[in-house]
C-alpha cells in the first residue's frame, strides 16, 4: 500500500512539475518579452491582470500540491534510503521545493506585490517596470530550470522503482 502511495506521488510530482515548467518556460522565453514590448502602462495592467488570474485558477492547487507532495517524498527518500530511486526522489524534492517555491515566494512574489501597488501611468512605474522585466525574468529562469529537473529527477525515480 505505502509502496502504491509513493508511486503515485511520483506520478503526481512529475506530472505537476512538468506542468509548471512548461508554464515557467512559456514566460521565460516569450510571455515576458512580449509584454516589455506593449509599453510600460499596458505591460504593467497585463502582468497584474494575470497576476490576479493565476492565484484563482487551476494553477493553485497544482503549484501548492506539487510542492507538498515533493516535500513529502524527499522525507519519504530519507526515511527509506536503501531503496530504488530514493537519491532522486530527494534530489527532485528539495530542488522543486527549493529552485521554484521558495525562489516563487521569496523573489518573484514580493516584485508582483510591488507591481501591483504601482501606478502603471506614473513616472516611478517605468523604473519598477524596467526592473520587473529583468529581475522577474531572471528568477522565472530559475523556477523553469528546478522544475524541469525535479520532473526529470522523479521520472527517474519512477523507472529505478
Amino acid at each position: 500500500m505505502l509502496q502504491m502511495l509513493i508511486t503515485g506521488l511520483l506520478w503526481f510530482c512529475a506530472i505537476g512539475c512538468g506542468l509548471l515548467a512548461g508554464l515557467y518556460f512559456a514566460f521565460s522565453t516569450f510571455v515576458m518579452t512580449a509584454l516589455g514590448r506593449i509599453g510600460q502602462a499596458s505591460g504593467i495592467a497585463a502582468m497584474n491582470a494575470i497576476n490576479a488570474t493565476i492565484v484563482q485558477s487551476l494553477f493553485i492547487p497544482i503549484f501548492l500540491g506539487t510542492t507538498a507532495a515533493s516535500a513529502a517524498l524527499a522525507v519519504t527518500a530519507l526515511l527509506r534510503w536503501s531503496e530504488p530511486g530514493a537519491m532522486a526522489m530527494l534530489a527532485g524534492g528539495v530542488l522543486y521545493v527549493l529552485g521554484m517555491f521558495v525562489v516563487t515566494m521569496v523573489f518573484n512574489v514580493p516584485l508582483n506585490n510591488a507591481l501591483a501597488a504601482a501606478d502603471p501611468a506614473s513616472h516611478e512605474a517605468a523604473s519598477l517596470w524596467a526592473r520587473y522585466l529583468t529581475d522577474w525574468t531572471r528568477w522565472n529562469h530559475v523556477r523553469t530550470v528546478a522544475s524541469t529537473a525535479a520532473c526529470a529527477l522523479f521520472i527517474a525515480a519512477i523507472a529505478a522503482r
